[in-house]
Formats: C-alpha cells, sequence, structure tokens
C-alpha cells in the first residue's frame, strides 16, 4: 500500500484528491495538512511514501517543505502540485530533490500513474512546467537573490549588510546588479519580477 500526507490550504480541493486517491486500490491517504508547518508535522511523524504538496501555502511552501525533508534526509518523495509554471519554482524544486512536479488541472489517473511511477523510483513532470522553466532561466546569483529577498522584507541596506555580514556597499552592488539583470527600474520592480518568476 502506498501511504500519502497531502498538503492543500484549499479545504474543498484537498477534501475532493483525497477522496479521489482513496479510490485507487494501491492507495491511502495517511494525512491531510491545511498549512507546510502541520504538513512537516505530519510527514515526521507517519513517514509516508509520498507527500503531495501545493506550492502555495500558509506558514511554509510546499518548496520550503520539501527543502526540509531532503535536509532531514527523510525518506517520503516529495510531489508539487501547482497552477503556477515559475521557472524559479521549477528550479528549486530540483535543487530540493522533488520527484514530481504537476500541474493541478491535471486528472487523477495521471496523478496517479505518476505517484506509482516515483514510488517505483522514477521521476514525474508536466512537459508545460519543464518547457516554461527551461525558456526563462534565473539570472541572479545566490547573493542577489538573498539581498533582493531581505530587502522585500522592508529591510535596508545596513540590516542585511548585517545579516549577510558584507559592507553596505557591497549590499548595494548587488542591488544594482540585480536591477540591471532584471531590467528594473527600481528596488520594488526588481522585487515584483523576482517574486513572479518564482526567484526569491
Amino acid at each position: 500500500m502506498i501511504t500519502i500526507v497531502m498538503a492543500e490550504d484549499q479545504r474543498l480541493l484537498r477534501g475532493a484528491l483525497g477522496s479521489l486517491l482513496a479510490y485507487e486500490e494501491d492507495m491511502e491517504v495517511i494525512g491531510q495538512a491545511s498549512d507546510g508547518e502541520e504538513a512537516l508535522r505530519q510527514i515526521r511523524a507517519l513517514k509516508p511514501d509520498i507527500c503531495l504538496l501545493d506550492i502555495e501555502m500558509p506558514v511554509m511552501s510546499g518548496l520550503e517543505v520539501a527543502e526540509r525533508i531532503q535536509a532531514e534526509g527523510n525518506s517520503a518523495k516529495a510531489i508539487i502540485l501547482t497552477t503556477f509554471a515559475r521557472p524559479g519554482y521549477f528550479e528549486r524544486a530540483m535543487k530540493a530533490g522533488v520527484r514530481g512536479y504537476l500541474l493541478k488541472d491535471g486528472s487523477v489517473d495521471d496523478l496517479a500513474s505518476a505517484i506509482r511511477t516515483i514510488v517505483n523510483g522514477g521521476q514525474a513532470y508536466a512537459p508545460e512546467l519543464v518547457f516554461h522553466a527551461y525558456r526563462s532561466e534565473n539570472p541572479l546569483t545566490d547573493r542577489e537573490q538573498e539581498v533582493l529577498a531581505l530587502s522585500g522584507e522592508g529591510k535596508t541596506a545596513k540590516e542585511i549588510s548585517g545579516e549577510l555580514y558584507l559592507s553596505p556597499g557591497t549590499v548595494r552592488n548587488y542591488m544594482s546588479e540585480a536591477l540591471r539583470k532584471l531590467d528594473a527600474k527600481n528596488k520594488i520592480e526588481a522585487i515584483r519580477k523576482a517574486e513572479e518568476n518564482g526567484w526569491i
């Protein structure tokens, strides 16, 4: 029996998906979570074969949960379900060892088939998500992403320099380089573009 923990913040969708997967004779949904933190607790406690993770959830995103699972060496295999074809998301999912990256509007039959493939050591990625990811690669370095993300949290150059152990001048250099690469007129536009692409 393939055991599954599902994490989806929309209750109706979570319930419907759980009910449909319950019809599969070789699958059992052993946990359902409405946010990333709850999902991580269930994954640690229940040790499922598969965790189905919505990409955008309260408290922790599905990507953050997948990253945490990988860092902890948990044996659960992560599948991201998304409506977003953002290239940065796919890039992060690959780094987090996600074995499946699928669109929410796919059929339950396709999802069940992907789950079986992944349990048997394979991978399953929606072609349109992969195509979109490689059509628009992330131009930002890790440091530029960190500086933009912290700036997006409202932190000043001085606060960012303290957090990243850099001089304020170096922080400004990273910011101006990020603006140039994103063809942004100002910091707000750069943060918006990076967020829309899933790069921060």
